[in-house]
């Protein structure tokens, strides 16, 4: 069997409220249509086809060249949607599978037990359903007297005796391709001119019947189409990466305040604190503490590191590296291994050498430090004269005294020390002392012998 899929993504969401278009808007990092893709490409053979209509250049632009585009100009329903890829993929498969993308949570395995029992049943379709406490707007089945199913009514439709009907329609369908094409041309137009794709449920079954398949897992159907609907799905899908993380070894104190994205990588033995999120491309090494209260974006940790309260954003953590409470690492940071950054320190742009210090209170901007530097209290290095960033170098074993501005482009030698409160203008040389404002060389001093650092691990 060739098992084609078919995404149906043109609606305008208009009750979503929002300027963005509803496909592009954001599930645990990543826009709805790639989670639909994503399963898509898991399911079925060569590229899913994507219906696009509202915001088509934006959905466009985030699938990439993951899928092939149909348009529908004007939303005439789901079987005119449909019937616009019949010259993608009619001739190109035997089964087509349909599901809607604002509904982005069906497991791949749940779609491929739709698409075999497709291949089984005897009719020409089959589709998903599930037994809803609350029924929403979902469209009810109606089967007869025998069990067998008859149609599809929509919430609007339903007469008073089928108020109380509870199996719902998912909107997930696997066709026989041959006849799903011939059974579009005879679907005609509601009362408000739409083609819905519910009536080829009634046709199927006319024609062989009609395969159910009953989805359990409600957190599967949750179907977007309100700000409410999407926080649901939301935190339905972040209890999934949650779980699969915690069976794969990491721990987390409060798995529903923990926010994880779906492009996170996380290494076995860390333990996760409350109020912690990863964010977008973020790896974690192993036996690491995070949190809480603290934001990793775009970044990667080696093992054990330790982050509390702190912002780490597009930087590098080697191991042993320890951050927080209340730092911020922005852009470019670089802290190897050994590296401690205590409260409310600042790094952007610079790497600090295996074994530093910074204690807190400081700002390291556009600079890179040797191994073993200490850096004092209120430490600045002053980066920026207005037009342009310039650059501050730190030699290994330097000490900065407490509240020392280092106004670059300055180099700081090797072994060499400043006094609190100096302000340095000029280069400092190896091994020497710089005092006051501006800061002057008062002394050379001996190199001190240091003790090798113990790796950890």
């Amino acid at each position: 069997m060739t098992l084609r899929t078919l995404i149906l993504a043109a609606g305008m969401g208009t009750r979503m409220k929002s300027a963005l278009p509803k496909m592009m808007h954001p599930l645990c990092g990543r826009p709805m249509v790639l989670l639909a893709l994503e399963t898509a490409e898991a399911v079925g053979e060569g590229k899913p086809v994507l219906v696009v209509g509202h915001g088509a250049d934006a959905v466009r632009e985030a699938a990439g060249g993951r899928a092939e585009f149909v348009v529908q100009p004007e939303l005439h329903g789901t079987a005119d949607a449909v019937r616009r890829a019949e010259g993608l993929l009619r001739g190109k498969a035997d089964r087509i599978l349909v599901f809607y993308g604002d509904m982005p949570l069906w497991k791949p395995e749940t779609l491929r037990r739709l698409a075999e029992e497709g291949e089984k049943a005897r009719g020409p379709l089959a589709f998903l359903t599930g037994i809803a406490k609350d029924t929403r707007l979902f469209g009810r089945v109606v089967r007869d007297a025998s069990g067998k199913i008859t149609g599809i009514v929509e919430q609007a439709d339903l007469s008073p005796e089928q108020e109380s009907l509870r199996e719902v329609n998912l909107g997930a369908y696997c066709f026989r391709a041959d006849w799903l094409w011939t059974a579009l041309e005879k679907v005609g137009p509601s009362p408000k001119g739409e083609y819905y794709l519910t009536d080829l449920v009634a046709m199927a079954g006319n024609e062989g019947g009609a395969a159910a398949l009953t989805v359990e897992d409600e957190e599967e159907w949750i179907g977007i189409n309100t700000r409410a609907h999407l926080a649901e799905a939301e935190a339905a899908l972040r209890r999934r990466i949650n779980r699969r993380w915690m069976e794969a070894g990491v721990g987390m104190q409060d798995p529903a305040a923990t926010y994880i994205s779906l492009d996170a990588a996380i290494g076995r033995g860390t333990t996760i604190l409350p109020n912690t999120h990863l964010e977008g491309r973020t790896a974690v090494g192993r036996d690491c503490l995070l949190g809480p209260n603290t934001v990793l974006r775009r970044s990667t940790l080696g093992d054990r590191c330790r982050v509390e309260a702190s912002v780490v954003e597009d930087s590098t953590l080697e191991d042993d590296a320890s951050i927080g409470p209340f730092g911020h690492l922005r852009s470019g940071a670089y802290l190897e291994s050994g590296v401690h950054m205590g409260n409310f320190g600042e790094v952007k742009n610079s790497r600090l050498g295996a074994g530093s210090k910074m204690g807190h209170f400081s700002y390291i901007g556009d600079a890179t430090l040797g191994a073993d530097v200490n850096i004092g209290a209120g430490t600045i290095t002053c980066n920026y004269d207005g037009e342009r960033k310039n650059p501050t170098e730190i030699g290994a074993g330097a000490f900065i005294g407490s509240d020392t501005m280092l106004v670059a482009p300055v180099k700081i030698g090797k072994g060499a020390r400043t006094g609190a409160g100096s302000v340095v203008t000029r280069d400092v040389p190896d091994d020497t002392l710089a005092v006051g404002m501006p800061a002057r060389q008062i002394k050379k001093e001996g190199a001190k012998k240091k003790k090798p650092r113990k790796k950890k691990g």
